[in-house]
């Protein structure tokens, strides 16, 4: 028995297709008694497209609160077609928001921090056998207003929601196999790692690396979470 946190990217839940293939493939390899938390970005390229939406606005960005408000949309849909897919399939799920699974962030708008995280609604909803499907990327300040925590955010929402239930592990899937020494579809001979430190991946990710956000990298160290 293992409470695990799943992160799946954009890319993976890009279509219906893709969500149905995701909810099979989880309860394909759930262990009886395991306790899994899905944390899912937004639909393949929503949160671009609601950038782009947003730019008929004349500069949309001075609204940075109207802007959170537009972007936490884009997983609030992820997460209810995952839970409908496991619903469909006999699993009992739940949707939740990151202000739902108690994910307090400071008021910079667009780019915020994590401050708090208090998980009780997730552990009750576990305890009734559920997958807990929570929205990546988002959170609320201590008004209640929505933040959200910058570009690859759902990494970090992952870790640290793994970090405040005090998971066994949290894995983050995505469309490429691995992490790798570069880019492979730029440099030849890349090789994939078989494993990585907290240290060796942060220097990565700071350099540019794609496959993970710095911060989350940070909360994993912070947490000690694999």
């Amino acid at each position: 028995m293992a409470l695990i946190v799943k992160k799946f990217g954009g890319s993976s839940v890009g279509s219906t297709e893709k969500i149905m293939a995701v909810a099979k493939r989880i309860l394909d390899e759930k262990k009886p008694g395991d306790q899994i938390v899905m944390v899912v970005s937004a639909m393949g390229d929503t949160t671009d497209e609601l950038i782009e939406l947003a730019k008929g606005v004349k500069n949309p960005y001075q609204y940075t609160r109207e802007m959170d408000m537009l972007l936490t949309t884009g997983e609030q849909v992820s997460i209810a077609l995952l839970t409908m897919a496991f619903k469909s399939l006999g699993q009992k799920a739940i949707s939740l928001t990151g202000p739902m699974v108690g994910m307090r962030t400071n008021s910079v708008h667009t780019k915020g921090k994590i401050i708090d995280i208090k998980p009780a609604r997730v552990h009750k909803e576990l305890d009734k056998g559920k997958i807990v499907v929570v929205a990546g990327f988002q959170g609320c300040d201590e008004k209640g207003d929505p933040v959200t925590l910058g570009r690859g955010g759902s990494d970090t929402s992952a870790v640290a929601l793994a970090g405040a239930l005090k998971a066994d592990s949290c894995e983050i899937f995505t469309d490429v196999d691995g992490i790798y020494s570069a880019d492979p579809r730029i440099v030849k001979g890349a090789r994939r790692m078989k494993e990585i430190t907290y240290n060796e991946m942060l220097e990565m990710a700071r350099l540019g690396a794609g496959v993970m956000q710095p911060r989350s990298v940070e909360m994993g160290k912070y947490f000690n979470i694999p």
